[in-house]
């Protein structure tokens, strides 16, 4: 007579109530698009442009742009954003762009970058363009908002 040990039984029970499971607990298997929520941290004006004060005194001013990421209204962990702008400042023979790359949202579905302007950007208007993809609906994403420098 073949006897199963109870580690194997109990490994082939464990497999068996969780494909059961996968079938038959599934109610519905849409799944909603990711929504993105900016928070510039700045203030906006009648025209939807964020204003940047930039600080008296010193070459460069730093500021973080936040955001939420969610679906469902449940935050969404790791998911990954790019970030460009068409404003840019030169050192040397460099170009320096005035936003990070990249960075990814965290497991509260906060997602950040950081702006870094000049004193010589003083009254332009800066383009910030974001986007990122859904792995799950396999959707992209595109947007932008624009600083003004003051």
């Amino acid at each position: 007579k073949y006897k199963m040990s109870n580690v194997i039984r109990k490994t082939v029970g464990v497999i068996t109530l969780s494909a059961y499971s996968l079938f038959i607990g599934c109610e519905d298997s849409s799944i909603e698009p990711i929504t993105f929520k900016l928070n510039a941290g700045l203030p906006k004006d009648e025209n939807g442009y964020y204003h940047m004060n930039l600080n008296n005194g010193s070459e460069q001013t730093l500021h973080r742009i936040s955001g939420k990421v969610l679906r469902n209204g449940r935050p969404v962990n790791v998911i990954k954003f790019s970030w460009l702008s068409d404003t840019y400042w030169i050192m040397g023979d460099w170009q320096v762009p005035i936003v990070n790359s990249s960075s990814y949202s965290n497991a509260d579905g906060e997602v950040n970058t950081m702006v870094a302007a000049v004193v010589s950007m003083k009254g332009d208007t800066a383009t910030i363009y974001y986007g990122y993809h859904d792995n799950w609906t396999y959707e992209d994403t595109f947007g932008d908002f624009k600083i003004i420098f003051n």
